[in-house]
């Protein structure tokens, strides 16, 4: 979550039925979030050195970036700016007439010889006097601004320059200066919100978002433009599913029947590849003029743009192949068809042998983990002591979870009780069962969050029973549920 996302691809499929042609629209976003006053937010990121030696070689623009970036704003963050907004116009609109003061110091400042005549005049009028050598500068805005006659007179204070230049302004020009004022600080905000709009606006159309090993792509763009992502895992699904209702990963796709039979390599430019081979068909594609336009014969890999319109084409192109096992053939498959249902929501999990996805909308795969052990030892161990205490039963996989904590996967289940059994007098480590590991993690209640209307809301929370205090939330963006 400390990274940033420095570009957006996205890439907009329609099926012209006359032509049989899809029209595309490929967009790429250069995406930074430039603070645009003293009350936004000012984000700090780190960079990963590899990461940014791999842009570099690939072209990447940088000063693209950081010059001309989209800026963007989350829920949360527009909100707080709003009400700060509407607060600071309260209070102007509550306090009569408006004096601008300095931002800093308190000092004497010395006024120039060709305004005293007209700030004696000021003073004259008020009664009061002071010395145009060295007049106190708050006590000066404090005089003019607070006179009870029929116009208003405004004061700018330079501080670098060290002088005082007094307007007199009636009420009518107060207030056309003051809503010239607050509709620059809109336009400011609207401009802040910048990228988020894309995100909102593919979040509210409910149309089916295509992605390639996408749940990381998903995970920083929940967190960078719509929230917080959440600790707990069905939490996080319930925050995802608000935002992006239908989800389709095309590696998940790819590695699934029917097609992980005749698609040997499920990277990204090799399924490209594949797919442009019998018995696959490359869907004809037309891009509107002015529209920036790709040519998959100069590959662009990398490019957030690229990759978005050539995964829509690995997405087509499977699609369309499932069409032929109907009968009659159909050569075009909706993004809505059934025939996608079994790939709708389940994102790609990498290394996690016995769960291949994770179910964004229902229950995830429960697989047997009988052979696996829960292994508690002293912060100083590392993988190879894991590996000599249980050397004795072949090969085994140790998948660490914290400093003192980590499963340990035995290659025979029989194996299991024999390890129990020699470790029952020993002192600097534990082992549990898998079954008694997750058995105590269900009878522990903790507080879980779930998103409300008001933002995150933390709910008390029974793994036992699997009840909450809560009732289900609304939709992040009161997004249709649209399957």
């Amino acid at each position: 979550m400390n990274f940033l996302l420095f570009q957006f691809g996205v890439c907009t499929f329609r099926y012209e039925p006359n032509q049989s042609t899809y029209i595309t629209k490929a967009f790429n976003f250069y995406i930074f979030p430039k603070p645009f006053s003293r009350t936004s937010p000012d984000i700090k990121f780190i960079c990963q050195s590899s990461s940014i030696d791999f842009l570099a070689s690939q072209g990447f623009d940088f000063n693209k970036v950081f010059r001309s970036g989209i800026p963007y704003l989350t829920q949360e963050e527009e909100s707080q700016l709003r009400e700060q907004y509407e607060e600071r116009r309260s209070q102007i609109n509550g306090a009569g007439p408006v004096s601008y003061t300095p931002t800093s110091g308190t000092g004497v400042c010395k006024v120039p010889e060709d305004q005293r005549d007209f700030i004696r005049m000021v003073e004259s009028s008020r009664g009061d006097a002071g010395d145009g050598e060295g007049t106190n500068t708050h006590s000066l805005m404090h005089i003019i601004s607070s006179s009870s006659s029929g116009s208003d007179r405004q004061c700018v204070s330079r501080q670098k320059e060290r002088f005082i230049q007094i307007s007199k302004v009636d009420e009518e020009e107060r207030r056309r200066r003051e809503q010239q004022k607050q509709q620059r600080e809109q336009e400011e905000l609207n401009d802040a919100v910048g990228f988020s709009r894309v995100i909102r606006a593919i979040s509210k159309s409910g149309k089916l978002v295509v992605g390639h090993n996408m749940l990381l792509d998903v995970m920083h763009t929940i967190h960078q433009f719509c929230g917080p992502l959440p600790e707990e895992l069905d939490d996080f699904k319930e925050v995802a599913m608000s935002v992006f209702p239908r989800l389709l990963d095309t590696k998940l796709m790819a590695s699934t029947q029917p097609f992980k039979e005749i698609i040997s390599n499920t990277s990204l430019a090799e399924l490209h590849k594949q797919l442009r081979e019998k018995p696959f068909r490359s869907p004809t594609t037309e891009c509107p003029e002015g529209i920036q336009s790709y040519d998959t014969s100069t590959e662009q890999l990398h490019e957030a743009g690229y990759d978005a319109f050539i995964t829509g084409l690995c997405f087509i192109s499977m699609a369309n192949y499932l069409g032929s096992f109907l009968t009659p053939p159909k050569s075009h498959i909706s993004a809505r068809s059934k025939l996608l249902e079994p790939f709708f929501n389940k994102l790609f999990l990498m290394r996690v042998i016995d769960i291949p996805y994770v179910n964004m909308s229902g229950p995830d795969l429960q697989p047997k983990r009988d052979h696996v052990l829960y292994v508690t030892f002293p912060k100083e161990w590392k993988t190879s002591d894991l590996y000599q205490l249980f050397s004795a039963f072949g090969n085994i996989q140790v998948s660490w979870i914290d400093d003192t904590s980590a499963f340990v996967c035995l290659s025979q289940t029989e194996q299991v009780q024999i390890a129990m059994n020699t470790s029952r007098y020993a002192e600097s480590y534990r082992i549990q069962t898998y079954a008694e590991y997750m058995q105590s993690r269900q009878k522990s209640t903790h507080t879980s969050r779930r998103w409300t209307d008001d933002g995150w809301a933390d709910t008390s929370y029974s793994a036992a029973s699997g009840s909450t205090s809560e009732t289900t939330p609304p939709a992040l963006f009161d997004v249709p549920q649209v399957w």
